[in-house]
């Protein structure tokens, strides 16, 4: 059963419905003013600094816990459609999890759409991955994580940067991510009534303004139509209460015909990235310990 500190997420969601219901003709700025209160339910980790940097001509918030291994390095991609979210709306739990794994993290500022439309979101994800390795960090040294069209995003820069021939990071670790620009899982409707925020409506209005002119089969912007073959472990996670939970499972199914070591874990009754009630409720903090036990040792820092 969830626990009752897993209904401030949801309150959340909730709260948001409401207001772009209220509100159609809410501005873009509005809407993107609204996500940046996303991390208000995440409490604050303590003992991490921040600090904003530049990486490959790439704005990022970095995140460097008290301790941590500065050679070790997670590259965070933000979630929110392409559209909304930032990395400071993330920072709190981008901050957790770095501190659970002990190494810095980097909270990739991409350019977001309308402004700018795919591909642009990955070629900047990939900027901040060549530029770690012209640095001289070790690709194994890497993972990439991200949730939502940030768990899309930290999944495409690593097939793209296997196309343009980088050695590639040792881990990929999405969060809830949407990997289908075509809304086509059968979770979509199955998982409506139980979602609090991602709704069909909302989530074909994103893709829309994400793509531009981009098909939405384009395996760059929907990971689900990719050529898995020889991509590093996955580890996925994702509430049993999400719209997107076919993008997932069907994402892993694809990935493990490919070769690919591919784990998708369904997490009961949660919702959407329930990872931002990290420091608030158990299941975040439980999901984080095990995302963070499974890749320390793939970046060699020991169970």
């Amino acid at each position: 059963m969830a626990s009752k500190q897993s209904e401030a997420l949801k309150s959340l969601y909730a709260s948001w419905l409401g207001a772009m219901t209220a509100n159609p003709n809410m501005t873009l700025d509005e809407t993107r003013a609204m996500f940046e209160h996303w991390g208000d339910v995440t409490a604050e980790p303590r003992d991490v600094d921040y600090r904003e940097v530049d990486v490959g001509g790439v704005r990022c918030f970095e995140c460097t816990p008290k301790g941590a291994a500065t050679d070790r390095v997670l590259i965070c991609t933000h979630g929110g459609g392409y559209v909304v979210g930032s990395m400071y709306s993330h920072r709190k739990v981008f901050g957790h999890f770095a501190k659970a794994v002990g190494c810095r993290a980097l909270i990739v500022d991409y350019r977001r759409a309308p402004e700018a439309t795919h591909p642009a979101q990955v070629d900047d994800a990939v900027k901040v991955y060549a530029a770690l390795l012209a640095q001289g960090i070790k690709p194994n040294h890497v993972a990439t994580t991200g949730d939502s069209a940030g768990g899309g995003l930290c999944t495409s820069m690593v097939i793209a940067a296997r196309d343009r021939g980088l050695p590639l990071p040792a881990a990929i670790m999405p969060w809830s991510p949407w990997y289908d620009m075509e809304a086509s899982g059968d979770s979509i409707r199955s998982r409506a009534h139980l979602d609090a925020i991602v709704q069909e409506p909302v989530l074909k209005n994103m893709a829309a303004t994400f793509l531009g002119s981009a098909s939405p089969k384009d395996p760059l912007a929907s990971p689900l139509h990719a050529d898995l073959k020889g991509l590093p472990p996955i580890y996925i996670q994702v509430g049993d209460h999400e719209t997107l939970l076919d993008d997932s499972t069907r994402f892993a199914a694809r990935a493990k015909a490919a070769g690919v070591d591919c784990t998708c874990e369904v997490w009961p009754e949660m919702q959407h990235v329930f990872h931002f009630l990290a420091g608030a409720a158990p299941e975040a903090d439980e999901a984080i310990r095990k995302l963070a036990a499974w890749v320390r040792p793939r970046l060699g820092l020991g169970t």
